[in-house]
């Protein structure tokens, strides 16, 4: 949903304070898949290509530039050529180059086998793509399998931040160097991370602040009564419910409340290699018997979207329409859902007894 933010003047300088819900894994974004990375460590990087965050929703048309400069495809869509922009620098002060851009790819495409490089949650991403091929320091072409006219998506996604060539991976996990326009200081585990101001960073003017420090509180009732007392500038994402929102504004009148759309969806993800749900019939009596709508009218007061589990946001690009969805199992007429997913448990020898 969105997030509330006191009233702040609009000059440069200080130090934004957020409140961060738990321990990231590392900071190495293309080896995580949790916003517990992104939100503290995506403003040390940069994409090649952007989603304009003033746009309420995702597509093709709300892409801009960030490391690339511009791009274009070939006639048969297969390949896309990216101009990349000269000048920017490693926060070490080493140069930006094409050869980054080809270096990240390799590792997420699996082209390239890097001991340092533990895991790749994305690599499904890049299955249609070929290679990247470097022509001169900034220019990239991204030469894929067969056409996807979509690939910029991906390219826009949090997960897609470009890496440098000449820094180890394991490093990138508690050391990260980006271009960015902001600098890594340091993590301290169960207490805070803390980020400093690119002063030279590509974007001229920006950024505005000093710095920012994510205090990590695993309470979402301790975040949210620090918020109210003045002690973070904004509240995490998704923590505020329509409902709290409310409440909030007589708490703290000073503070912005803005609910907007999101592309996080909330999943209910088990594991499917541990009893009881390494059954697939479990999983689907499970599925069968949510309820969606009144998780959406409790937390949203309806105001959420129902989707597909995993798919697309259902206001976006590829969104399935409602009376599509309505098909699928465990989706439609809940009484009917919850009632074979009960003779499913009860076939496999539960019951309300046991």
């Amino acid at each position: 949903m969105g997030g509330i933010a006191p009233v702040l003047a609009q000059k440069s300088g200080g130090i934004l304070r957020v409140p961060h819900r738990d321990n990231p894994p590392s900071a190495s974004l293309l080896e995580e898949a949790t916003i517990s990375v992104t939100i503290p460590y995506m403003s040390i990087y940069n994409n090649l290509v952007m989603f304009d965050q003033s746009k309420p929703h995702e597509s093709m048309e709300t892409i801009v530039p960030d490391l690339a400069e511009s791009w274009s495809w070939n006639d048969n869509k297969t390949k896309l050529t990216f101009r990349l922009r000269q000048g920017v620098k490693w926060h070490d002060g080493k140069p930006f180059t094409a050869n980054d851009v080809k270096c990240t790819w390799s590792l997420l495409n699996g082209k390239v086998k890097n001991d340092d490089f533990r895991k790749n949650p994305r690599a499904i991403w890049y299955f249609n793509l070929d290679d990247v091929i470097v022509n001169g320091d900034h220019e990239a072409t991204f030469v894929l399998k067969e056409p996807q006219p979509a690939f910029p998506m991906l390219l826009a996604s949090g997960y897609s931040a470009v890496y440098p060539c000449h820094v180890p991976q394991r490093d990138m996990r508690t050391k990260p160097i980006g271009t960015g326009p902001f600098k890594f200081v340091e993590y301290r585990r169960g207490e805070s991370i803390r980020l400093t101001k690119n002063t030279d960073y590509w974007k001229k003017g920006k950024p505005y602040l000093d710095g920012i420090e994510f205090k990590i509180v695993e309470n979402r009732s301790t975040r949210m009564l620090a918020f109210s007392t003045g002690d973070f500038d904004l509240t995490f994402p998704s923590d505020v419910t329509i409902p709290l929102g409310r409440d909030m504004k007589s708490q703290a009148p000073k503070a912005i409340c803005e609910f907007a759309p999101t592309g996080v969806a909330n999943n209910l993800i088990v594991n499917r290699s541990a009893p009881p749900f390494d059954n697939a019939e479990i999983r689907k009596a499970m599925s069968l018997s949510l309820d969606r709508a009144s998780f959406s009218k409790i937390l949203s007061e309806g105001q959420s979207k129902i989707g597909g589990a995993m798919l697309p946001a259902p206001q976006g690009e590829w969104g399935m329409p409602d009376d599509m969805l309505k098909k699928l199992s465990g989706y439609g007429d809940v009484a009917k859902n919850q009632a074979e997913g009960r003779a499913i448990m009860e076939k496999l020898g539960y019951s309300a007894a046991k």
